[in-house]
C-alpha cells in the first residue's frame, strides 16, 4: 500500500461563556441548553455511529473548562431535562394547532412537529443513557483513544491583552485543573482562546498603566502547565520567521532568511505543524495553523455547505420564545416570510455529497503540499463546534460522513493532533507575530472604543488582586476567612476575564448582557476584596455583606475550589 498523501486533523472548538444562573432567554441558560441538545449530544451520537459502522472517529475537540464546569453542574442537568420536556410539549402543542387546518401544508407541519418531538425525546434518552454526564462521555472516548479532547484557559481569557503573566498562569492552572476533574485526565493540547497569541517583547498597556514591562511569550506560559500544542490562524504561521531546525533530535539555530532560502522544507506553510519560540531558542510547544481553504468551504456564507437551500433555516421559528423551526433555507436572499417547509429526508443525499466534496478538497490540499515540497503535510480544519448542529442542523451528520470517508480512504491518514505530533514530530522552529483569528487578524474585536472601559476595570482588578494576595495574611494560621474571601475574589476575576464579554459588545449580539455580566463580576470582585481587607484589619462582615457572599456562591458556582497559588509566578 502506498504512503498516504498526508494527515487530516479535524478540530472542533466547544465553548460557551458562563451562563448558568444568569438569565434564561433570550440570553442565558438557553444558549447552553440549545448547544447541548443540538451540538454536544449529537456529536457524541456521531462518534457512536462511526464506531458502529466500523470506523474510527479520530477527531480533536476542545471543551473549554468553563463549558465543562457548566455541563457537569447539577443545575444544568436539572434545567436541561426540563428544557427537553418543554421542547417535546411545544412540538405536541404545535401539532394540535396545525391539525386545525386540513390542507397539505399543515399536514406536513404536523409531520415536522412529530419529527421534532421524536428528536428531543431521543436526546433526552441519550442524556439519561450516559448518566447525564456529557463531560464524562467525551472523557471516556478520549481515554479509549477514539478522539482527543483539548483544554483551554479557565474562562476563555484573551491572553495578549491580559495585564499580568501571573493572571495567564492562573487561567491556565484553573483550566487544566477543571479539565482533569471532569475528563479524568489532563489534556496535553489546548485551544488558545480566539487563537490569540502574543510573543515575548517589552509591552506597554494601552490603558491605566504606562510602564513598559517585559512579558513572557504565551508559548512558555502554556508549556509550564504541561501543554505541548495549540492552534492558531493561518497568518500567524505564514508571517512567522525561521528560528531553527531539528535534525536527529538536535536543535540547530538558523537565520531569519532560512525559510526563503529553502521553501521546499515547508517553511511558513499551514500544512506543516512547527515548534514555536519567541525568544530565539528551541521550542517547547508545537503550533498548528488552520487551513483557510477547507475551512472556507464550510464557513463561507456564499460557498459554504450550510447555506444550501435544502437545509433547516436557523432564523425562522414558530411563535416567540423557544419556538421550533419548520422551514428550510429555500434559497439565497429568500425573505423569511417566503421560506418553504423543511423536508428532512431531502437532506441526506446532499449532506453526503458535501462530505465527499470536502474530503476531495482535503486530498487536493495535501497533494498540493506533497507536489510542492515532497513532504507529508497535514490539513488542519478548525471550526466552532456549535456550528455543527446548532447553527447548521445537519452538521453532525456531515461530520459523521466525513470521518467515515476519511477513515476508509488510503490516501489520507485521519488522526488527532496528538497523534500527528507523536508520529511526525515537527522539524522546524519559528517565531510568530502577535495576532488572532478575529477581524483584521489582530485585537480590534476585543479592544476598541466600545470596550476600552472593560480593560481599564480589568487591569485595576488584576493589580489590586496581586497586591492583596501578596500583602494580606491568608497563609498564616487564623487566615482562613481572609483566604476564603480572596478565593471568591479570584473566581470573580476569572469570570471577568472571559473574552466573550467584549466580543458580544463589539459584535452587537448581546450588548446589554455583556455589559451586565462584566459589571456584575467586577462589582462582586470589589466586594470580596473589600471584605478581605476588612477582616484582615479585625473587622466583621455585615449581614448585607454576608448575604452578597451567599448570593455570589449561588449564582457563580463554578471553579468552586479556587487555589490562590494559581497566581504565583
Amino acid at each position: 500500500m502506498s504512503e498516504p498523501l498526508g494527515d487530516f486533523i479535524l478540530v472542533l472548538h466547544g465553548h460557551l461563556p458562563y451562563v448558568l444562573n444568569h438569565g434564561t432567554w433570550p440570553h442565558g441558560e438557553d444558549w447552553l441548553y440549545e448547544a447541548a441538545a443540538e451540538t454536544y449530544l449529537p456529536i457524541l451520537n456521531a462518534i457512536a455511529e462511526v464506531h458502529h459502522l466500523g470506523g474510527w472517529p479520530g477527531f480533536t475537540i476542545g471543551l473549554t473548562p468553563v463549558l465543562l464546569e457548566q455541563l457537569g453542574h447539577e443545575r444544568f442537568k436539572e434545567g436541561f431535562v426540563e428544557y427537553l420536556h418543554d421542547r417535546v410539549e411545544r412540538a405536541r402543542s404545535d401539532r394540535r394547532e396545525f391539525e386545525r387546518n386540513n390542507d397539505g401544508y399543515h399536514q406536513h407541519m404536523c409531520y415536522l412537529a412529530d419529527w421534532w418531538a421524536e428528536f428531543y425525546t431521543g436526546i433526552a434518552q441519550q442524556f439519561d443513557a450516559i448518566g447525564r454526564d456529557i463531560p464524562g462521555a467525551y472523557g471516556k472516548y478520549a481515554r479509549a483513544g477514539s478522539i482527543e479532547v483539548l483544554t483551554s484557559s479557565a474562562t476563555h481569557a484573551y491572553f495578549p491583552l491580559i495585564l499580568e503573566d501571573s493572571s495567564i498562569r492562573a487561567q491556565m492552572r484553573a483550566g487544566v485543573d477543571a479539565s482533569k476533574r471532569h475528563l479524568g485526565f489532563a489534556p496535553t493540547g489546548m485551544w488558545l482562546p480566539e487563537c490569540a497569541y502574543r510573543p515575548a517583547y517589552p509591552w506597554t498597556p494601552q490603558v491605566v498603566f504606562n510602564n513598559t514591562r517585559n512579558r513572557i511569550g504565551v508559548e512558555h506560559l502554556i508549556a509550564d502547565e504541561g501543554v505541548n500544542h495549540f492552534f492558531v490562524e493561518n497568518h500567524l504561521v505564514e508571517q512567522g520567521r525561521s528560528e531553527g531546525v531539528i535534525e536527529n533530535g538536535q536543535w540547530q539555530k538558523v537565520g531569519w532568511d532560512e525559510g526563503l532560502k529553502y521553501p521546499g522544507r515547508g517553511w511558513y506553510s499551514v500544512h506543516e505543524p512547527v515548534m514555536v519560540n519567541s525568544d530565539g531558542g528551541p521550542g517547547r510547544v508545537a503550533v498548528m495553523a488552520r487551513d483557510p481553504r477547507t475551512c472556507e468551504q464550510v464557513w463561507s456564507g456564499s460557498i459554504g455547505y450550510p447555506a444550501d437551500g435544502l437545509f433547516l433555516e436557523f432564523h425562522k421559528k414558530q411563535g416567540e420564545r423557544r419556538g421550533l423551526r419548520y422551514w428550510k433555507i429555500t434559497g439565497k436572499g429568500v425573505d423569511l416570510g417566503q421560506k418553504a417547509l423543511y423536508h428532512p429526508p431531502d437532506t441526506t443525499a446532499r449532506v453526503h455529497e458535501d462530505a465527499q466534496h470536502f474530503c476531495n478538497l482535503v486530498k487536493a490540499r495535501l497533494a498540493e503540499h506533497r507536489n510542492r515540497t515532497g513532504r507529508r503535510g497535514a490539513v488542519v480544519a478548525c471550526f466552532d463546534a456549535e456550528l455543527f448542529g446548532h447553527w447548521w442542523f445537519e452538521g453532525p451528520r456531515f461530520l459523521r460522513d466525513v470521518l467515515l470517508t476519511m477513515h476508509h480512504d488510503p490516501q489520507v491518514n485521519l488522526c488527532t493532533s496528538k497523534d500527528r505530533l507523536e508520529k511526525t514530530p515537527p522539524d522546524k522552529v519559528i517565531a510568530m507575530p502577535e495576532g488572532s483569528w478575529g477581524e483584521g487578524g489582530d485585537h480590534r474585536v476585543w479592544f476598541n472604543e466600545q470596550t476600552r472601559w472593560i480593560w481599564e476595570v480589568e487591569y485595576r482588578a488584576e493589580a489590586s488582586f496581586g497586591k492583596l494576595t501578596y500583602n494580606l495574611p491568608w497563609r498564616k494560621p487564623g487566615g482562613e476567612a481572609i483566604r476564603s474571601l480572596l478565593e471568591r475574589a479570584g473566581r470573580e476575576l476569572l469570570l471577568m476575564q472571559a473574552s466573550d464579554w467584549p466580543f458580544v459588545i463589539t459584535r452587537g449580539q448581546a450588548i446589554d448582557y455583556g455589559i451586565k455580566r462584566f459589571t456584575l463580576h467586577s462589582h462582586r470582585f470589589d466586594t470580596f476584596c473589600d471584605m478581605a481587607e476588612k477582616v484582615a484589619a479585625g473587622g466583621t462582615p455585615t449581614a448585607v455583606e454576608q448575604e452578597r457572599m451567599r448570593e455570589a456562591d449561588v449564582h457563580d458556582s463554578v471553579f468552586t475550589k479556587v487555589d490562590l497559588n494559581w497566581w504565583n509566578m
